[in-house]
């Protein structure tokens, strides 16, 4: 749905990636020379707050994952980390002041103030 010139995206019961993201990771695949990985997403116990975030590639398909498609770039999410991503958008920043993945998660109740983990 486009508003105003600026392009929104409405929520789904997965992980949604943000164009920027999604550009970020067919980057970094190029770099890794290959097409066969996935980006997964997924949620671990850990951090300040309980749970931490995790992205990273993988070529595995473990039964009950969780795939979308966002322009050819394939992201996974595992059936235990779903509950926890349903919504979350995952967007690249790259400013001066900042350059990393982000991840706008719906469910969050809380988080630390190094914004590396959450409840």
């Amino acid at each position: 749905m486009t508003v105003s010139g600026e392009t929104t995206q409405t929520t789904q019961e997965g992980v949604v990636l943000s164009e920027a993201a999604a550009e970020k990771v067919r980057s970094l695949l190029e770099q890794e020379g290959r097409d066969d990985l996935a980006l997964r997403v997924a949620v671990q116990p850990g951090g300040c707050s309980g749970l931490i975030y995790q992205l990273f590639f993988d070529e595995r398909d473990l039964d009950g994952d969780q795939t979308h498609d966002f322009g050819g770039v394939k992201v996974v999410v595992d059936r235990m980390s779903s509950p926890y991503l349903g919504g979350a958008t995952i967007d690249f920043v790259d400013t001066i002041e900042k350059q990393g993945f982000t991840i706008d998660n719906p469910n969050a109740t809380g988080s630390c103030a190094c914004g590396d983990s959450f409840s």
